[in-house]
């Protein structure tokens, strides 16, 4: 995984980057989570559905004042934040030295929180001047970052969080995964590779082999939930609604009315866009969104809970 290649997905070299980010993506950069009693938010952006998807994942984390917590690819450092003001010692770890650079100028001074430039398929014993892995961790969150590692990649994931967990501890990561054991399908799907460039990516990992690989990693798989449904088929519905918009003149002036940013787009801009998401339209029929919460073995040892 190249960090500067990567870095390019969450800038406005990425269409879809560059459309969600007038439509609310900042501190934090997810699908979000939908269901249709909060449809009607979306007039104020996507941020709000993006907390609510990071407050289920906490929620699964089950983290506690006092517990040494992994934010494992914290990205703009928003949940590693929150996870310091709950009372856990958060160390957020990213690849990119960008969004490393974007978390410390947003939650650099937040309590209990510390962050570094790191690899999660090896992590360094201290890295920023400051202890990372050379003490073990409660808990490990991941979430909507390892679709970027390669199979191989995400086994290593998969290793190191079961190595650098205490006995007891616990991984909460979250990802797309592929809905048939077959993920290479998704070469037929992207066929101009649009998505795949877009965000850096070879595919996804199926969900079966995901929960063989964390089996064999040493962990017990406590539960997996399925969020297909409220991330990835409602963000795939809103995605239509603006490419239809997004394809004549007077939907774009719609758009740029409640997002002014949008305004800049050139057609070019819109033409790129809208095939941007057609792709991830397309590709989405393969992709569903799974929770997994995978144990490590053996006593609390006295920890906080």
């Amino acid at each position: 995984m190249d960090p500067d290649r990567l870095a390019d997905s969450y800038s406005d070299t990425n269409p879809f980057f560059r459309l969600f980010r007038h439509m609310g993506w900042g501190a934090l950069v997810n699908l979000g989570y939908y269901t249709i009693p909060t449809l009607p938010a979306l007039l104020g952006g996507v941020a709000f559905f993006q907390r609510r998807l990071e407050t289920r994942c906490l929620e699964l984390l089950q983290a506690r004042p006092g517990h040494r917590v992994l934010d494992a690819c914290c990205g703009r450092g928003h949940t590693t934040a929150r996870l310091g003001a709950a009372g856990c010692s958060a160390v957020g770890v990213d690849i990119s030295g960008q969004q490393i650079a974007q978390a410390r100028s947003r939650y650099g001074a937040a309590p209990n929180t510390a962050f570094a430039v790191a690899d999660v398929t090896a992590l360094p014993g201290q890295a920023s001047g400051f202890p990372v892995a050379d003490r073990p961790f409660d808990r490990i969150h991941c979430l909507e970052a390892a679709f970027h590692l390669s199979p191989a990649g995400r086994r290593a994931l998969l290793a190191e969080a079961f190595r650098v967990l205490r006995p007891g501890g616990r991984l909460v990561l979250v990802d797309f995964t592929w809905r048939t054991a077959d993920p290479d399908t998704i070469h037929g799907l992207d066929p101009r590779g649009l998505l795949r460039a877009a965000w850096q990516i070879e595919g996804f990992e199926p969900l079966t082999r995901y929960l063989v690989h964390a089996e064999a990693a040493g962990f017990r798989v406590s539960r997996t939930v399925d969020w297909t449904r409220p991330v990835v088929e409602r963000s795939l519905r809103l995605g239509a609604v603006l490419s239809r918009m997004a394809a004549s003149r007077g939907g774009r002036e719609v758009l740029g009315l409640r997002w002014a940013g949008l305004r800049e787009f050139t057609e070019q801009d819109w033409q790129t866009t809208i095939a941007t998401i057609d792709a991830h339209q397309s590709v989405g029929r393969g992709v569903g969104y799974s929770a997994l919460v995978l144990d490590k073995p053996g006593a609390e040892g006295g920890r906080a809970r």
